[in-house]
Formats: structure tokens, C-alpha cells, sequence
């Protein structure tokens, strides 16, 4: 059986790597022949600073669907139209808004370096901070601290392009249209109702669809009408979970 993890609030807490008893279920897994898969938020280079280095092979979809790697190699990225870019560009501008844009590999940041999202940033120097000017393609874009929320949320619905909310944050993340973590997986191979997905966001609601069998860790009123199980974010009780699947 194949199992897709999301990230953050799903088997890693507070930005903080995977902790031990989690790589060990996740270890036991693939001892038993079950492939692990992860699928998150963060772009492929967020993604390996939270993983074990014996993990950094295994596949990975980054950007909610935007990158899909495989043997450490970025096998897919899928980046915003021009068109599209250059609107969404136009609003972060005349609104004076912070945020964080990814490229393929570097990325550009405004806001505060204290913020909880800059800190998950390139933690390992793996890529370079540019200024957005320099940035030809653009694969991801993370709007913070936004002042109007409603009034950008309005503006971007005009646009063909997928916002996650991230509203207690005040944050909203934003992909080209098209994208999501099932569109990611089918680029690794995966068919519906063929793996056991994890996750604990509106972002995971694709990929609970198209899953066997679909765990929502925490609660999240959305992603909840697709699970078919739920578990509370303790560390403890998520690995004795993915045990009893052995």
C-alpha cells in the first residue's frame, strides 16, 4: 500500500523535524514493503530540513501539487502564466503586501524575519534569496500580513489561479490553476483509491478524494466531509495508527 503524509500539523509540529517515534512507524512501514510518500505546503527545498536524510529519496509533491520530486530530482514543476504572474504582481504592488514567492529552487521574501513562515524558509542555505525583479518564473506565491484580507480575496478570485486560506494566519497561498496534491500524485504514478492519505488542512482535500482510505489529524471543519477517520495531533497516537496498518 502506498501512504501520502502532509507535513506541518500532520506528523511534524511547530516547524520541528520529525520527531522519533514518527520516523519510526514511518521506518516500519517501508521495512513491511508499504511505499511513504509526502505531500505538503512547502516547496521541495522546505520540505528536506524536517525529513531524515534516509528520506530525502523518497517521492514528494512540494507546493500543494506545484513541484513533484522524486530521487532527489525535481521531476515536475508547474509555474504561473505570465499574464497571470504579472496581475498577481500588480496587486501584492499597489497594496504594499509582504510575502514569500518561490521560483523553481530560490525565492524572494518582504515582512518580517521574525515571522513564523520566514523561519521555515530555507533553514539549510540551500537556495538564494533574489529580488522578485530577478525572478522569471514563479511556481509559488505566500501573500502575509495582509491588511484587507477580504479585498485581495476578492481580487484573486478573478484570476485562474487556486487560494488556500490560511485565515487565523492571515495568510493566503496561492498556486496556477490546475494545481492541487492529486494533481501532484498522478505525476508520480498514483491512481485513484490506491493509498492512504494523512492530512490536516483544506489543502488535503484532493488528495482525502482520490484516497482508499483518508486520515484528518486535528480538525479542520472543511477537510472533515472527507475523511473517513480522525485522530488528535498527539504524536503518540498518530504512530500507533500508522502500526496498526502493519
Amino acid at each position: 500500500m502506498k501512504f501520502v503524509f502532509d507535513l506541518d500539523g500532520t506528523i511534524c509540529f511547530r516547524g520541528q523535524p520529525l520527531s522519533q517515534v514518527i520516523v519510526q512507524a514511518l521506518d516500519k512501514l517501508t521495512h513491511q514493503g508499504h511505499e511513504v510518500i509526502f505531500a505538503s505546503a512547502r516547496p521541495i527545498r522546505d520540505l528536506l530540513p524536517v525529513l531524515p536524510l534516509h528520506m530525502h529519496t523518497y517521492p514528494m509533491i512540494g507546493g500543494n501539487g506545484a513541484f513533484v520530486a522524486k530521487d532527489k530530482n525535481i521531476i515536475s514543476t508547474v509555474h504561473f502564466e505570465e499574464e497571470v504572474k504579472n496581475h498577481i504582481l500588480s496587486i501584492i504592488e499597489s497594496h504594499s503586501l509582504n510575502y514569500l514567492i518561490d521560483s523553481e529552487w530560490d525565492y524572494a521574501f518582504t515582512g518580517c524575519e521574525d515571522h513564523p513562515i520566514r523561519r521555515n524558509v530555507d533553514p539549510e542555505k540551500r537556495a538564494r534569496r533574489i529580488p522578485l525583479a530577478a525572478m522569471n518564473i514563479i511556481v509559488k506565491i505566500v501573500l502575509l500580513e495582509i491588511p484587507d484580507y477580504h479585498l485581495i480575496m476578492d481580487k484573486l478570485s478573478l484570476l485562474p489561479v487556486v487560494v488556500h486560506e490560511h485565515g487565523n494566519e492571515g495568510i493566503l497561498d496561492i498556486s496556477p490553476m490546475g494545481v492541487d496534491k492529486w494533481s501532484g500524485l498522478m505525476k508520480l504514478g498514483l491512481e485513484d483509491q490506491t493509498y492512504i492519505a494523512f492530512g490536516n488542512d483544506a489543502n488535503d482535500i484532493t488528495m482525502f478524494q482520490h484516497a482508499h482510505a483518508s486520515v484528518m489529524i486535528g480538525y479542520h471543519q472543511d477537510l472533515e466531509h472527507f475523511a473517513t477517520e480522525l485522530i488528535p495531533a498527539d504524536e503518540c497516537l498518530i504512530s500507533e495508527r500508522l502500526l496498526a496498518f502493519l
